[in-house]
This record gives C-alpha cells, structure tokens and sequence, in this order.
C-alpha cells in the first residue's frame, strides 16, 4: 500500500500556533502606529495654536507680568501663559520679558507642549505691570 502524504496534527498546531504570533504582532504594531498618528496630530494643532498665541503676544495690548490662561477647540486644548521679566546675573537691568506658555490636551505628561521664549520690552515698560 502506498503511504498518503500530508502533515501531521503537531505541523498543524505549530503552524497556527505561528500565525496566531505573526497576526498578533502585527496588529499591535498597528494600533502603536495609529497611537503615533494621534499623538502627533494633537502635538501638531497644539504647535499651530501656540504659535498663533506667541505671535500676538504683545501685539494688541502690552506684555504685563502675570499668568493668562485659555482653551481652543471647546476646551480641547488648554493653555497657560506666564509672563515674568527676565532677569541675567550679568545684566540685571534687562529690558526682556520671559514667556512661558504650556498647551495640555490630556492629564498624561505625554499630553502636553511648552514653549519658553524671550521678548524685548517695548520702551516705557521699564518695570512690572
């Protein structure tokens, strides 16, 4: 009698086995990647309306020293501008404004932006307002 070739019930098992890996690798490389892709369309729109913000500053009204606070997005975002004179041990008289500004769109430390920029006095606001 001829002998019937195939695999055997362990090939099989070892062969799902393997499939069952590769698929499950495969999707978790997925949904890393689509956690990626969300992460960085919110660091994105978060970069855009900072620099919107930052650019302004000073533009309207006048820089003050103090803290402003706002959302974009219906509250999607939300930021926080501090404004504090910036002081140099070499030059204590310094005629700059330190803007610090934190954009948060979640509570995890992954979910947030900050910015620290430097901007010149405008003459007669020699001090704190």
């Amino acid at each position: 009698m001829k002998r019937q070739r195939g695999f055997s019930l362990i090939e099989v098992i070892v062969a799902f086995a393997l499939m069952a890996l590769a698929a499950t690798l495969l999707l978790g490389s997925l949904s890393g990647a689509a956690r990626q892709v969300g992460m960085a369309e919110h660091q994105g729109r978060a970069s855009l309306h900072a620099q919107s913000l930052l650019a302004g500053a000073g533009i309207d009204a006048p820089l003050a020293a103090g803290v402003r606070q706002g959302e974009w997005e219906q509250g999607r975002y939300r930021w926080t501008l501090q404004v504090t004179p910036f002081v140099e041990p070499r030059q204590p008289q310094s005629r700059l404004w330190l803007l610090d500004l934190q954009v948060r769109w979640g509570d995890a430390a992954a979910e947030q932006l900050r910015w620290r920029t430097l901007r010149l006095r405008a003459n007669g606001m020699e001090g704190t307002q």
